[in-house]
């Protein structure tokens, strides 16, 4: 267990198997933090070297100013750094596969993997909207977040991992509003845009990128991240809920060994 700091001095905790194999950084999702990867990094130790990070607001890392898109991949960045690994591969869920999707724009990495995560942010502000006042509200904040995950979750998530979730989860509201912060303060054009920003850094290099989804993204969707992310591949794990790499971690696993080699 170790920790570095961000750019922005913000103090980020992070593990580290160590050793000589492939290296896999690890992202976790809002309100969620590296444990949370546990059946996955369980299964991929006696093949690569394991580093699962706490961002920014969550688990053992400090709150922060600021907790925008460009601040938390800063949170990767840095850990990447601490731990001299070269070209890591990057696995991120839910907020962590948007975090790891602007790290691969950015900073030299073997592969992107992006579990659940669809980055047309701008239509998450639909569903966002009607909530918001209940989630700026300290009285309902965490029932209308609970209410949210309980959604996402799906029918397949076994009950046993859905307790370890719902007993690991730390539901900051300082965290969820500044996180969100870029949903309810821009227009769905405006946050489109700053997507769009965040992962130009694609163009001209080639990056493999996986989307992986246990909820249908749409029909459109695949051909959009194409555009921004060339050569990007999308795959639907149908009914698997927000959760697919917990539903069938060895599955989950097998996929992103298929898809490294």
């Amino acid at each position: 267990m170790s920790t570095t700091n961000a750019l922005d001095g913000t103090e980020i905790f992070f593990t580290d198997t160590g050793g000589d194999a492939d290296p896999v950084i690890l992202v976790h999702g809002i309100t969620e933090n590296s444990t949370f990867w546990a059946p996955v990094a369980d299964r991929l130790t006696s093949t690569n070297r394991i580093i699962a990070l706490d961002l920014r607001g969550h688990g053992q890392s400090s709150n922060a100013e600021s907790y925008d898109l460009a601040a938390m991949a800063s949170d990767v960045v840095a850990v990447a750094e601490a731990t001299g690994v070269d070209r890591p591969q990057i696995v991120g869920h839910s907020l962590g596969g948007a975090v790891v999707s602007a790290v691969g724009a950015a900073y030299p990495v073997a592969s992107v993997v992006n579990v659940d995560q669809s980055l047309q942010l701008g239509d998450f502000k639909e569903g966002l909207t009607p909530v918001e006042a209940m989630l700026r509200d300290p009285a309902t904040f965490e029932a209308v977040l609970s209410g949210l995950f309980t959604q996402l979750a799906g029918t397949m998530l076994s009950a046993e991992e859905q307790e370890r979730l719902t007993a690991g989860r730390r539901p900051v509201q300082e965290v969820v509003l500044g996180v969100w912060d870029l949903i309810f303060s821009m227009s769905a054009e405006e946050i489109n845009g700053v997507v769009e920003d965040a992962l130009s850094g694609y163009a001209g290099k080639a990056v493999p990128y996986l989307s992986l989804f246990g909820a249908d993204p749409g029909p459109d969707y695949a051909a959009w991240l194409a555009q921004l992310i060339p050569g990007a591949e999308v795959e639907l794990w149908d009914d698997h809920g927000h959760y697919p790499h917990l539903v069938n971690p060895d599955r989950f696993v097998s996929r992103l060994k298929d898809f490294w080699s």
